[in-house]
């Protein structure tokens, strides 16, 4: 399932059924899963291990050295989970040793063409980046969050599970679950509850959603004050515990 005019390493493990198109090359030092699909164009280096069941299309940039000027060539990775899609010319890098060494991709995510992920992120499952995403260094993507296109993230900044970012945003700063941002810069507007009906948040949950975004956003208390009013209720409340656990860890400070 190799076409004739790839060139593969003979350092590189493949499963039996992955497929791979004309005019690929796929590098010494990467291991691809079960059913992976690697389309025409596609450049695969290592060290990278890709998974089960994902698809490159054509010019993608797999797993190359990172965009670091500080990078000497250490032995760095890319981790790639299961039934992730990359369309054109995305490109993926590696870690660095400044960070731990990895750039890391979880499961049934979807880049669509010329995303880009830099190195020593840490992107979730089921994640959406829209056309030209492009991302800086070391920033973490959490689970379900969508990333409309030409988006642009700064490095080290951390966005939080079931976000939404609107087209043409510019992040600096963190993105706390649940909340929806755009502009340049980026502000907050509002919870992202459609997002959440379809992913099985009932009413209820829904609501003391947006009761912790109105203690944070709309209630004219520092961030410390509003902490310690959602503390409580975070005892009682995952999808809150989620909320605050979140802004405890931010490095970067919350958009505001």
């Amino acid at each position: 399932m190799i076409d004739p005019h790839a060139i593969v390493s003979p350092q590189a493990q493949l499963a039996s059924d992955v497929t791979v198109g004309p005019f690929s090359i796929i590098g010494p030092q990467v291991r691809i899963g079960a059913r992976t699909v690697i389309g025409p164009h596609v450049v695969v280096n290592g060290p990278t291990t890709i998974g089960e069941d994902n698809r490159f299309f054509q010019f993608a940039s797999i797993g190359d050295a990172p965009q670091d000027k500080k990078y000497r060539g250490e032995p760095t990775q890319l981790l790639i989970g299961d039934r992730n899609v990359f369309r054109e010319s995305c490109t993926i890098n590696r870690g660095t040793a400044h960070d731990k060494g990895v750039t890391r991709i979880g499961n049934d995510n979807l880049f669509m063409a010329y995303a880009h992920v830099a190195h020593d992120c840490s992107i979730g499952d089921n994640t959406i980046f829209a056309n030209s995403v492009a991302m800086g260094g070391h920033v973490e993507v959490g689970d379900w969050a969508i990333l409309g296109g030409l988006v642009a993230v700064h490095q080290f900044t951390k966005i939080g599970a079931h976000a939404f970012l609107g087209g043409g945003a510019i992040l600096s700063r963190d993105v706390p679950p649940y909340v929806m941002v755009a502009g340049n810069p980026a502000v907050p507007h509002g919870v992202n509850a459609e997002g959440l009906r379809r992913r099985g948040f009932s009413d209820e949950q829904i609501r003391h959603i947006r009761e912790a975004y109105r203690v944070l956003y709309r209630s004219d208390l520092k961030l410390a004050e509003a902490l310690e009013r959602l503390t409580p209720v975070a005892e009682q409340r995952p999808e809150i515990r989620a909320f605050v656990d979140f802004i405890h860890g931010s490095t970067r400070s919350l958009v505001r």
